[in-house]
């Protein structure tokens, strides 16, 4: 019976054309995780919860299922490593410097949007004293980041690099990771700032691994600490005005994300700019700056 399941399992992973099982995987995933969910409504949990289970369950098979997928369609023995969440070489900095680097470069980049704020007046510093806000910070970091990131700077670019090449697999992944956290119920003008910013950062977010080596742990940071962080100062420890621009905040309403703001958009492309200079530098020193999405996979 466990030798039927795995030799199907593996007729399926191989299965072609190759792309359409990477298109499905995540969608079939997420069925299978909700619909075991389901069966928790008969003992009354309430459906935030399920849908909150259902998703941990699609992840854990995720997490089961990505040996096998690497060593079948990637021929790689080190599933980990390739994801970047354990190190593979020498040059690659540590999980807690690339952790805290990360950190670091979330909180410039929030500090770009706090500062005019404060400046002017359209936010104030108030008390936020609630276990309960921290521990929901600590799980966007840790949790949501990091599963995030196994995602899409993980496995959806990997995945790409080996479909369609270098350069679209790092244009690619930012598409898919700009198109799945834009909210398509607000104005055009607005949605396509936050399409633009979401897109910026996922290519942030792929040039961070490549100045890493590999290492997922410094995207882990910066994507999850920009979340955590907004989240920390937009329900406790800032009070917003009501008449914060949305150049600033913005689209969202009472639930901005300053990413689809023009001082992020704007903060993003200078960062990008520096990153792929530095990434030409170190991986192309021959070549110069045009070729920093070009060449090898991730080493």
């Amino acid at each position: 019976m466990i030798r039927t399941i795995n030799s199907w399992l593996n007729w399926l992973i191989l299965l072609t054309p190759r792309w359409l099982l990477a298109l499905l995987l995540i969608p079939i995933l997420y069925l299978i995780g909700w619909t075991k969910a389901q069966l928790l409504t008969l003992v009354g949990l309430p459906n935030s919860a399920v849908s909150l289970i259902g998703t941990l369950f699609s992840f854990l098979m995720f997490l089961l299922l990505m040996p096998r997928w690497i060593s079948l369609r990637w021929r790689n023995k080190q599933p980990w490593v390739v994801l970047g969440l354990r190190r593979g070489g020498p040059d690659q900095p540590s999980r807690p410097k690339a952790l805290l680097r990360g950190l670091l470069w979330s909180g410039l980049l929030l500090a770009m949007v706090v500062i005019p704020l404060l400046l002017g007046h359209w936010a104030h510093f108030q008390r936020a004293e609630s276990v309960h806000l921290l521990l929901d910070a600590f799980v966007l970091l840790f949790v949501v980041g990091l599963a995030e990131e196994l995602l899409f700077r993980g496995w959806i670019w990997e995945e790409l690099n080996q479909l369609l090449g270098a350069k679209a697999g790092v244009i690619g992944q930012a598409a898919i990771f700009s198109l799945v956290h834009t909210r398509f119920n607000v104005s055009f003008w607005p949605m396509l700032g936050l399409l633009s910013g979401l897109f910026l950062l996922g290519l942030v977010l792929a040039l961070r691994r490549r100045l890493d080596y590999g290492s997922l742990w410094g995207c882990v940071g910066l994507h999850g600490g920009l979340i955590s962080g907004w989240f920390l100062l937009e329900k406790g420890i800032l009070q917003l005005s009501s008449d914060a621009p949305a150049w600033l905040i913005g689209p969202g309403g009472s639930n901005p994300n300053p990413l689809g703001g023009i001082v992020a958009i704007g903060t993003l492309t200078f960062l990008l700019w520096r990153q792929r200079a530095a990434v030409a530098n170190t991986l192309f020193p021959s070549s110069g700056s045009r070729n920093a999405f070009r060449g090898e996979v991730i080493p």
